[in-house]
């Protein structure tokens, strides 16, 4: 009698970066699951509804959207999909508005496959994880603030300038730079 072989979960991979998804996709593949690559927002949503995702791995800057629309999106197809926010450009107020909006996780680039199974999968906190004995550079504290604002006014370039009185083409310059490795 032949068993039928246990269905892989589906997992939609949101990425702007066509060559990571390329390098990512088969190895979550390896992983069993069954993935689906989208590179910008509308043709993520569109297979979301076609594909009905258990898990999302979600970079937080898609183009020129942002991955926390996407969390929200997929929360509300479905609130029980397992979501992870990726992102080179991690701070506080994106790690804290991905997991308010739904996400189980926040793990900054480079991961690889295996860390990014490993939060699909964690569902709750780590109470031991260490605690810095160090307080943020300025230049992070600079960064984190530029975040928080931006927040604060849904991500509008413009009104996060005005909010700051700094020029919004500075505004702009200092969140294209990556953000200083504590």
């Amino acid at each position: 009698m032949n068993e039928l072989p246990m269905d892989k979960p589906n997992l939609l991979l949101v990425d702007d970066d066509v060559t990571f998804c390329s390098v990512l996709k088969p190895a979550l593949e390896k992983r069993n699951f069954q993935v689906t690559v989208a590179n910008d927002v509308d043709t993520a949503m569109k297979l979301a509804e076609q594909t009905e995702p258990e898990y999302a791995v979600i970079d937080l800057r898609i183009g020129f959207d942002s991955g926390l629309e996407m969390v929200k999106k997929l929360i509300s197809l479905d609130d029980n999909t397992q979501i992870v926010m990726l992102t080179g450009f991690a701070s506080i107020a994106t790690a804290v508005e991905a997991i308010k909006l739904g996400a189980i996780h926040y793990l900054t680039k480079p991961a690889n496959a295996d860390e990014i199974v490993s939060a699909l999968y964690k569902n709750e906190g780590d109470a031991s994880v260490a605690i810095s004995d160090n307080p943020l550079s300025v230049k992070r504290l600079e960064w984190e603030h530029l975040q928080k604002v931006l927040m604060q006014h849904d991500g509008n370039i413009s009104a996060a300038a005005r909010a700051l009185n700094m020029h919004r083409r500075t505004l702009q310059r200092k969140l294209e730079k990556r953000p200083v490795k504590e």
